[in-house]
């Protein structure tokens, strides 16, 4: 008895071979850039222009990097702690991690000089951007009981940062293979050093400051 054919779009390999196939249509295309860099170059830069005066575009300030720091206290008796943090740093950024080590020793808390106690990731670029964007879409509506970003948090040189109390909030995540719940402190640096051109930019952008919070964002 005839057997029917398999209709296909090409030869069937044999049991147990794989099909090559070749690169996607768009594989020699350049990246497209990220969607809240072009969303500031369009629309918030021309509004910071109006809004304090500019008449150069190099002036408006611009964000220039993302400082990310995990202490991990634990990793004074366990080093392996520190490991798992380096690893869940690596997935929420999409970058390696820098260890941090202790400058100096502290023996009440058994603590020596060099001892590897803390990681940190530094964002520029792309990938700067890209964080941005999924931190305040996706990361931030995941806070609980979020009720706005203080605006108490500037520096007094156009820095602004805030603290994370769990990594969960990163949909990177997985909640399941979480050994231990640690926070975060990000630090948002911008080309200006005045407050109130910070609080503007970082608004414009879509961080979701707490409008009630009327002495913070505005100091020069």
């Amino acid at each position: 008895m005839a057997t029917k054919e398999k209709k296909s779009g090409g030869k069937a390999g044999k049991k147990g071979e794989t099909r090559q196939r070749g690169p996607h249509a768009g594989a020699e295309l350049p990246a497209p850039p990220p969607r809240l860099k072009e969303q500031y170059q369009s629309a918030v830069r021309p509004r910071l222009m109006q809004q304090f005066g500019f008449t150069n575009p190099h002036e408006v300030p611009s964000l220039e990097k993302i400082v990310i720091n995990v202490g991990v206290g634990e990793a004074i008796k366990q080093p392996k702690a520190l490991d798992v943090v380096v690893d869940e740093l690596a997935t929420i950024t999409g970058q390696q991690p820098v260890r941090k080590k202790a400058k100096k020793s502290i023996a009440n808390f058994g603590l020596r000089a060099g001892q590897e106690i803390g990681a940190a990731v530094t964002l520029r670029g792309a990938r700067m951007w890209e964080f941005l964007d999924r931190f305040i879409t996706v990361s931030i509506p995941r806070i609980r009981d979020f009720r706005g970003l203080g605006t108490r948090s500037f520096d007094g040189r156009g820095n602004y940062s805030l603290g994370i109390k769990e990594q969960m909030i990163f949909p990177e995540i997985n909640y399941d293979e979480i050994e231990s719940i640690h926070g975060m402190d990000i630090t948002f640096v911008t080309s200006t050093n005045r407050d109130d051109e910070a609080y503007a930019l970082l608004k414009e952008l879509g961080m979701p400051f707490r409008s009630d919070d009327k002495k913070g964002g505005r100091a020069q």
